[in-house]
């Protein structure tokens, strides 16, 4: 480690970081059960994972919607805001709600800032109620088109389409 640069080794504690964070969600998402004592996804009081008309999972292609009951929504999602279980979404998305949920660090400068909400595609809220963090995009040059913006109420929202439209994250 002597002869690595100073972002060498900067980038070495982040990847590091985010490996032990990941590992620790896949822990935490097997252990967590839902009542019934069997594995997550797959009790009675489960809703079941996101999918997409042509019936594809949400994590590996768009989000054009879910059978949500009206009584297992969350009050804080828009009537018409399709949802995605948080284990349902991509490897990479999971990643960047386990940085969340430990408050960092981040792998980029713009994690945590305020979002704008300027689609107005989220509820109403007061300036500065949602923050934005970068989903990583596997061969993309830069930050790419992919974001969890979070509420200051957990409300969490993923986005791969860079704002143009949202699913709302449930646990």
């Amino acid at each position: 480690m002597r002869d690595m640069s100073g972002a060498q080794r900067r980038n070495l504690v982040v990847v590091t970081v985010l490996a032990l964070v990941a590992a620790l969600a896949l822990v935490l998402a097997f252990t967590r059960g839902d009542g019934d004592g069997a594995r997550p996804g797959t009790g009675a009081n489960r809703t079941p994972a996101a999918s997409t008309a042509a019936g594809t999972s949400v994590g590996t292609a768009s989000m054009s919607g879910r059978g949500d009951t009206a009584s297992a929504r969350p009050t804080w999602v828009p009537a018409r805001m399709r949802t995605v279980a948080a284990g349902d979404l991509p490897a990479e998305a999971r990643e960047t709600l386990a940085l969340i949920a430990a408050g960092g660090p981040f792998p980029y400068s713009r994690d945590g800032i305020v979002f704008g909400n300027r689609e107005k595609l989220l509820p109403g809220r007061p300036d500065g109620y949602y923050r934005e963090y970068t989903v990583r995009t596997p061969g993309s040059a830069d930050r790419g088109a992919r974001r969890i913006v979070t509420g200051r109420n957990t409300e969490r929202f993923y986005s791969d389409d860079h704002y143009a439209s949202f699913a709302a994250v449930l646990p």
